[in-house]
């Protein structure tokens, strides 16, 4: 497998405030057609993964700003295989707050147990979770925070992926970077292309994905406009 071929585009749009992204709130409409406008310009040889986030369906998703994720964006939590990997995309709002919409977190759920399932008899080479809320930004047994899910929730959905295989778990939401190890599980957590809130540069994460690793540095946007990506990870995405 071609460590290029694992390769995914991630990409998140900040707006002035939290409220600016949320349903049927001004600047909603403009914000979705700009983004629109310059996701059509990348390369179509690049698929676009596109995860949902408290910008997209609330701190409190509904069944409503669901509905309006998908018929915008596409389906909020799905699967897909690049040669031997398995990519989850998980629909974290749900994990934070489904009190008004049980039903729909219920069915993630449901669903998510079958796909680690699968992971287990298929015997994948890696298993990536892609999700907006970090499970934890440094520790398992971190306090509670807005930044992450909670100690509960957190300990019951990590057990669950790593019994089933999964690495590594890709996440945003904290504008900083940050991230942690569990038993064989790496979380990793990217600051924000647009707004910071610590000392990290605009930027994005590089992820290198070949039969025996998985790789990944962050990258400001000086960075690769002035050197480009490193030697070593361009050689690894020229692997076979």
């Amino acid at each position: 497998m071609s460590a290029a071929e694992a390769g995914a585009v991630f990409r998140r749009a900040r707006g002035r405030t939290l409220d600016a992204f949320l349903s049927g709130t001004p600047w909603r409409k403009e914000q979705t057609a700009d983004l629109q406008r310059v996701l059509a310009r990348v390369d179509r040889d690049i698929p676009l993964v596109l995860v949902s986030g408290n910008h997209d369906v609330g701190n409190t998703p509904t069944p409503e700003t669901v509905a309006e994720f998908q018929r915008t964006w596409g389906d909020d939590y799905f699967s897909f295989w690049v040669g031997g990997v398995l990519f989850l995309v998980l629909n974290s709002q749900f994990w934070y707050d489904a009190s008004r919409c049980p039903a729909l977190k219920q069915a993630q759920d449901q669903w998510l147990d079958q796909q680690l399932s699968v992971a287990g008899r298929r015997h994948c080479q890696h298993a990536v979770v892609f999700q907006h809320i970090p499970l934890f930004l440094r520790s398992i047994d971190e306090d509670d925070d807005y930044f992450n899910l909670t100690k509960s929730v957190r300990k019951e959905v990590a057990n669950k992926l790593t019994r089933a295989g999964v690495t590594a778990v890709f996440s945003g939401h904290y504008h900083r970077n940050a991230g942690g190890t569990y038993q064989n599980l790496e979380m990793v957590v990217s600051s924000a292309i647009g707004c910071q809130l610590g000392q990290d540069t605009h930027g994005l994460r590089v992820v290198v994905v070949t039969a025996k690793k998985i790789i990944h540095r962050y990258y400001s946007l000086d960075e690769l406009s002035e050197k480009g990506i490193e030697a070593d990870l361009m050689g690894l995405m020229e692997e076979k």
